[in-house]
């Protein structure tokens, strides 16, 4: 399966880690996947982050740039960035789709996994 862009060191996901409060972000504009705080290697060494971030590349297609922007920032609003409608079906495709970027590795047990932000 071949993956989009990838940018490391990010100004852009650098913000979005500053926001989280988290130690590495991997965040998706359009179709690149920008990374802040974690290198290209160790982002896809977790097939569940690589499938979480590729399910929001096909929400970024389903509803176009502005689109996708604009219901993520209104939700973010509404119901916290936990329960932000495209993360929650992101973190199902994760669970649902790891195994199609595992690289022909077992997958990680839970400890070996990026945790996700549960911040508001």
């Amino acid at each position: 399966m071949k993956l989009p862009r990838i940018v490391e060191n990010s100004p852009l996901a650098r913000l979005a880690r500053l926001k989280l409060g988290a130690p590495n972000v991997a965040m998706v504009l359009g179709s690149s996947i920008h990374l802040s705080g974690v290198s290209r290697d160790q982002f896809l060494r977790d097939p569940f982050w690589v499938a979480h971030e590729m399910e929001h590349i096909q929400q970024f297609e389903q509803y176009g740039r502005l689109g996708f922007l604009a219901r993520y920032l209104r939700d973010w609003v509404r119901y916290g960035y936990y329960n932000i409608p495209f993360e929650v079906a992101a973190r199902e495709a994760a669970e649902l789709k790891a195994h199609l970027y595992a690289q022909g590795r077992p997958l990680p047990g839970e400890a070996e996994r990026h945790p996700t932000p549960k911040v508001s």
